[in-house]
Order: structure tokens, then C-alpha cells, then sequence
């Protein structure tokens, strides 16, 4: 054995001494000992599904329901069935119109459920949310109205509040060690009254209408090329995306979606999108406030799935200790997704304001705070944490605000609406819980 070769520790020799002969490598005692045979290369079971083909993903989606793993198909499931009932007892219900102003109802309550879905991605809870947008509106009501400040720098000033509001309630969670419940519990009650503080003896302010968050909800635009630009925008946004991801993960060497996948997806949202701009070129147009809904969708989504970020919240969210471990600072990050929450619930409460026209003694009341939790809850971010999505809060506050339309329509009393909000609430929270359970005795949870 020359000099450049590496020697066997004295282990390794004594092995090789007491091997038998008809054991001993071909080559002598020098010859390198076979460690094992060949490994059978594993096929990912992704790949065979879709070697398949439409028999394969019949499978797959038969074996995905039955071990829980059901995604947003309830909740989508329950909105045909809603706007089903609701169409056959009224048919003004599924009008251009009435669908219309839905899209632009559900933008406030949305917008906040969006934040939502942060905490609740953690595993935590938000009870503040309904009390910070009312603060926030009134902030930026009293400095654009009453003091006659930009409105531009009125806005920032409501937004920044409801991220520094965010900071401090994070930090007494994750700092100090205070239960988020407890926190956002006392944070209902004390932004409450300086909401109240802010708006002062008068206890209300109008606002102009021609502010720029009045303008932000009520502009429509109806030239039929917004509608179904946005729609295409999405398709061709969906589609590239798609396309990059796919490359990316094969020149990585791991599965990815072949074309004839990416394609159906591809027409099944593009079917989905032009129906929806359909529709709102039937009666105005495309409202300003749905877009802006859907780009605040749409870059938090990015968020979360996309960048490191995203991946220390779901690590939170489905193992503490085990984020902990792998060297996530879970207080920086508990403050921020406090932040994110906060943050979103102000913006949420402008469009609220813009709405009514007024910031008043009882905006971020009533049952506005049950109908945000309830949004991202029924649109299938899970309660215990670690699984979501920003489209959680659309599909949401679609189901919500389409029971309100509709029993509005109908001349139904609120009691009668809470009843039954509250039952598909309790239905949403079932079904997590026994998607759970059932993920659990399939070994996948």
C-alpha cells in the first residue's frame, strides 16, 4: 500500500480479519468490503398517479378524502349548495347585480379574516381584530375630516396604527409570555375605548366621499377590458408560475406537475375567472375594492408559500419546539404574524368605514369580529394550527356574506342569520376536527 493511500482505522482491519473466506471480497484482505447490495431505486408515489392519468388522480382523490386530507372542497361544496337554495327560493339572489355588491360586501370582513388566518396559522387566537379596525378608522376619519390633514399621510397613520397596535400585543405574547387569548381579550376592550377617546363628545364623523379611502371602495371601473384584463392577468399569472415552478423542481431532479396537469388547472381557473368577470360586466364593472382584495390575497399567499418567512409560520404553527430546534426565533416571528394580523384588521376597518361613510361609536362592533374568525375558520384554515390559506378568507367570506345576502333578501330577521352562521361555523370546526383525527389514524398529521 503506498503512502497516498488512505489506511483502514484498526476497526476496519479487525473486521476484515475475522470475515470467513467464502465472505472475503475477491482481492484480498486490500479489497474494498461491499457495504450492501444495490438499493431498489423508491418511485414517489406522485409520479405513478400521474402515469395514470385520469384513473390515477380518480385514486388519489379518493385516497387523499379518505385520509382527510380534504382542502378547501367543503367549503366550496357548501357555496354551490348556498347559492343553489338561494337562487331557486329568489332569482334576483344570482343577478348580476346582487353578486355584484356582494364582491364589494365582503372586502372589509375579508380583508381582516386575511390577518386572521396569520394567528390562526400559529395555533392562536386574535380577539382584537374588530376592536383595532374601528380604531384605525376613526384615526384616519378624525385626522382627514376633523384636522383636515393629507390624506395620504391620514391613511399611513391608520395603517402604522394598526401595526404598532400589532407590536404591542405581540410583544406581551411572546415576550412576556401572556396567553394570546388573555392579551387580545384585554386589547378588545382597551382599543375599543381609545376608539372612543379619538372620536371624541361627537361620537361620530361623516366622511367626505371623496376621500381616497372613499374612493378605494366605491370606484368601479366599468369598461368590460378591466374585468376580463384582471381575469386574464390571473390566468396568464397562474399559468407562468406553474410553468417556473415545474422547471425549477425538475432541474432540481424532484417530481413535479406535468404540462397535461398544469393545463387542466389552467382551464379550470380560467373557466372559473371569466364566468366571475362575466358577471360583473353584466351589471357596472370591475370594483376597485375586489381588487384590491384579491392583490392582498395574492402577495400574502406568496408569503406564506414562497419564502422563508411563510415556512418559520407554518413550522410554528405544526411544531413549536420543533421550529424552536431548528433555530426559528419564534418570539420575532409570533410579534410579526401579531403585526400582519393587526395591520390587515386596519385596512380592513377603512373599507369598512368607506362602506357606511362614517367611523362611529360602533364601528368594529356588532358581530364583526365573529364573522372575521368565522371567514378564515370556514374557508378551511384549521383552528389548531399549521394549515391555511389567504383564499381561506375569500371562500369565507363568500359563504358568510352569501347566508346574509340571501336571508336578506328573503326578509329573514339577524337572529335567524347568527343561527345559522353559527351552525356552519360549528360545521366548519367538525369537519377540521375530523379531518384531523382521520389524518392522524392515517399517519399523516
Amino acid at each position: 500500500m503506498s503512502s497516498e493511500e488512505p489506511r483502514p482505522d484498526g476497526r476496519y482491519e479487525e473486521q476484515r480479519r475475522h470475515l470467513p473466506e467464502d465472505s472475503m471480497p475477491s482481492g484480498g484482505v486490500n479489497a474494498p468490503v461491499p457495504v450492501a447490495a444495490e438499493a431498489t431505486p423508491v418511485v414517489d408515489p406522485r409520479l405513478i398517479v400521474r402515469q395514470e392519468g385520469v384513473k390515477g388522480y380518480l385514486g388519489e382523490f379518493r385516497r387523499r378524502i379518505g385520509s382527510g386530507e380534504l382542502g378547501s372542497l367543503p367549503v366550496i361544496v357548501a357555496l354551490v349548495v348556498i347559492w343553489a337554495v338561494f337562487g331557486s327560493l329568489n332569482s334576483s339572489f344570482l343577478s348580476a347585480q346582487n353578486l355584484s355588491n356582494l364582491s364589494q360586501q365582503i372586502v372589509g370582513t375579508g380583508l381582516i379574516a386575511v390577518g386572521v388566518v396569520f394567528v390562526l396559522l400559529l395555533g392562536e387566537i386574535d380577539l382584537s381584530v374588530g376592536s383595532v379596525s374601528g380604531l384605525c378608522a376613526a384615526i384616519f376619519a378624525v385626522l382627514d375630516v376633523t384636522h383636515g390633514v393629507n390624506q395620504w399621510v391620514a391613511l399611513l397613520c391608520a395603517v402604522l396604527g394598526g401595526a404598532a397596535v400589532g407590536l404591542v400585543q405581540g410583544f406581551f405574547f411572546a415576550r412576556v409570555g401572556v396567553p394570546a387569548f388573555v392579551v387580545t381579550l384585554a386589547g378588545n376592550l382597551g382599543w375599543n375605548g381609545l376608539m372612543l377617546q379619538v372620536l371624541g363628545s361627537s361620537g361620530t364623523v361623516n366622511l367626505s366621499g371623496k376621500d381616497i379611502v372613499s374612493r378605494l371602495y366605491s370606484t368601479i371601473y366599468g369598461q368590460q377590458v378591466a374585468a376580463y384584463g384582471l381575469a386574464t392577468a390571473g390566468v396568464a399569472l397562474f399559468l407562468g408560475a406553474s410553468l417556473v415552478d415545474a422547471g425549477r423542481r425538475r432541474r432540481a431532479g424532484v417530481p413535479s406537475r406535468p404540462v397535461t396537469d398544469i393545463a387542466l388547472r389552467t382551464v379550470l381557473l380560467a373557466v372559473v375567472a371569466y364566468l366571475a368577470a362575466y358577471t360583473l360586466n353584466q351589471y357596472k364593472g370591475l370594483p376597485l375594492a375586489l381588487l384590491v382584495f384579491l392583490v392582498f390575497i395574492v402577495v400574502l399567499e406568496f408569503v406564506l408559500r414562497r419564502t422563508t418567512y411563510g415556512r418559520k409560520v407554518f413550522a410554528l404553527g405544526g411544531n413549536i419546539e420543533g421550529a424552536r430546534r431548528a433555530g426559528i426565533s419564534v418570539p420575532w416571528t409570533r410579534m410579526t404574524v401579531f403585526m400582519i394580523c393587526s395591520t390587515m384588521a386596519a385596512v380592513g376597518g377603512l373599507f369598512l368605514a368607506a362602506q357606511i361613510q362614517s367611523a362611529s361609536q360602533t364601528s368594529g362592533g356588532g358581530n364583526l369580529l365573529m364573522n372575521a374568525i368565522a371567514a378564515a375558520v370556514i374557508g378551511g384554515t384549521s383552528l389548531f394550527g399549521g394549515r391555511g390559506s389567504t383564499w381561506s378568507a375569500l371562500l369565507g367570506a363568500l359563504v358568510i356574506g352569501s347566508i346574509q345576502s340571501g336571508m336578506n333578501i328573503e326578509g329573514l330577521s339577524n337572529a335567524i342569520q347568527f343561527m345559522i352562521t353559527g351552525a356552519v361555523l360549528l360545521a366548519a370546526v367538525v369537519i377540521d376536527s375530523l379531518a384531523r383525527r382521520t389524518q392522524k389514524a392515517a399517519g399523516r398529521a
